[in-house]
Order: C-alpha cells, then structure tokens, then sequence
C-alpha cells in the first residue's frame, strides 16, 4: 500500500556515543592534578564500553576527588563525607541495571567514610570504587589523612605526622568476601586505563587505589616514583591487567603474579619498595549482595503497597 512495507515501525537509528556525551562541566581542579588523568580515562572507558549516559551515574563524597560527578555528563550524586558508598549501594540496589562509579579520596574513604568502605567490600555488589589517594586532605587545605606518610608536615601536624600510615591495600584485603582488589598511578595514563576498564568488567565491587599527585600539597609523595620506574613494581599474570608489550616494557620491575593467591597479594600489599601496581587480587565467584537486593524489584506497585499496609497493620492497636 503507497509501496510502504507491512512493517510500520520507526527503528531508531543505533546511538554511538562521542566524549562529549560524557563531558560534563570544565574540571576546575588544579592544573597538574591527578585528577584530570582519572577523569579523561573514565570518560574513554565509558565511550569504549558505549554506556548509555542515562544508564550511568558517578557518586562521590566529600573533597576534591568527589567533584568527580560533575565533570560527567551523566547521572550524578554529589554526597556527604565519607557517604558515597552507601549512596551508590542503595542506587545498585533500586537499579541494578545502571553503570555505578564512585570517586573517593583518601581521607573522604579511608577516615570518616571507614566503616562503609569495609562493608561496601564485604557486600560485593557491582560498582567501580576510584580512591584518589594524595596521602592528604587537599580540598581543606593540608591536614593529615590516614595515609599520610610518618614525618610529613601537615597542618595539623606541623612537626611531622606521627603515626604510621594505613595501607589501604592490606585492609581490603582483610576483609570477607573481597572480591577484586588493583593499585594503578596516575601519571602511567596505559597502565590507569587498562586497570579502570578490568575493573569495571568484573561483576562485582571493584576497589582500585589511585596513586594520584597533589601539585599544592603533596607534590614531593611520589615524585620519586614517578621519575623512577624501577620504583615501581608491575604485576603481571594472565588473570591480571593486561596491556600493550611497548607499555609493559617501560617498567623495568615486574613480577608474575597469581590474584586468585589471597596470601600471595597481601605479602605484595606489604612490599613498598618498590609499590606494586596492578591487580592483586581476583575472585569472581565471590557472592554478592545484589542477588538478595533485587528480589521483588519486579513486584507491581499495587502488590508493594498492600504488603507494606499488611505489614503496618501489625503495629495497629
């Protein structure tokens, strides 16, 4: 009929997404900054993996990592110090079908944010976590975080930090039910992209510690591990972050490393000179918490109403 076909339907054309639909406002972090590395490979991985940007959402806390949400042109949650993980739980929770990353820092995560990163690890449910650890409360000017190396001065300390540093590494691994555990650097952007993309892959929490440089207030922490590659110990194994031989061969130290060997990767967690990078640990057949989080998410409206108002009715004189 008028030479159209049977078929009436309008199939869209299939979408591809550029850079620039997960380009969000101008970063405004300082110039030499970690975080621009961090951000321009989140935004390739993204257009790599072609998410939708309505099917993604970036969640962070509190400090300058946690700007992280609106340098995306996706969904975003900028939330309250050291709350971005339970955030980004109970959005797993509601959608599992959304693409989660959440940015942190060491002092957002490792201090005020402790007791949920312990247990967003223990819940496993599948979402990228990105530490930017510059061993500093940068976005509060200088104070000591939990990472900060014995001796620095901070202003808090101004005669040197006193206590040991944590090592991030050694208490994720630590905990149950861990399920995939990767240390990268922010100046070897190969090595950071590789690292982020494995992760994202895994069907589970993904917790990636980023080496990240503070050009303001801790711009000496890793400058020697930055001029000096033999400072740094590249884990390679057919499990493990793979990359490129012209890029696996700027690393003069590297060590073949099985991630599914737990003892193996807290031995190496322990080893700070040189710093490994790369995936410690792997377990993919970890269980997670969103298989129990999903049941009755496809329940009508109408049915979620009548059992909550059976369950009130319980309370009623």
């Amino acid at each position: 009929m008028f030479g159209l076909k049977e078929d009436w339907s309008l199939d869209a054309p299939p979408r591809y997404f550029t850079l620039e639909d997960y380009t969000g406002n101008e970063a405004r972090w300082c110039p030499g900054c970690g975080g621009h590395s961090v951000l321009g490979v989140v935004q390739r991985i993204c257009r790599d993996k072609q998410l939708p940007p309505e099917k993604t959402v970036s969640v962070s806390g509190i400090g300058c990592s946690s700007r992280f949400p609106h340098y995306m042109a996706t969904y975003g949650f900028h939330g309250l110090h050291g709350r971005a993980l339970p955030i980004a739980c109970g959005i797993k929770s509601r959608r599992p079908d959304l693409n989660v990353w959440v940015s942190s820092g060491d002092g957002d995560c490792f201090s005020i944010g402790a007791g949920h990163w312990v247990h967003a690890i223990r819940y496993n449910m599948d979402m990228v976590l990105m530490v930017f650890d510059n061993a500093i409360y940068g976005l509060t000017k200088a104070q000591t975080s939990p990472t900060t190396h014995q001796g620095t001065k901070t202003n808090t300390h101004p005669l040197g930090a006193p206590l040991p540093s944590i090592n991030p590494l050694t208490v994720t691994l630590g905990v149950s039910n861990v399920s995939f555990v990767a240390q990268t650097v922010d100046w070897n952007v190969p090595h950071l992209y590789a690292t982020l993309k494995t992760a994202y892959e895994h069907k589970g929490f993904s917790f990636v510690r980023i080496l990240q440089r503070c050009p303001q207030f801790s711009e000496h922490t890793y400058e020697e591990y930055k001029k000096d590659a033999s400072r740094l110990k590249l884990l390679k194994h057919e499990k493990g972050i793979q990359l490129d031989d012209k890029i696996t061969a700027r690393f003069p130290v590297q060590h073949e490393h099985d991630p599914s060997d737990k003892a193996k990767a807290l031995t190496l967690a322990n080893d700070l000179d040189p710093i490994p990078i790369g995936l410690l640990y792997w377990d993919p057949d970890a269980p997670s918490y969103s298989d129990f989080t999903r049941l009755g998410l496809e329940m009508p409206v109408d049915k979620k109403i009548a059992a909550l108002n059976d369950a009130l009715d319980h309370f009623a004189i």
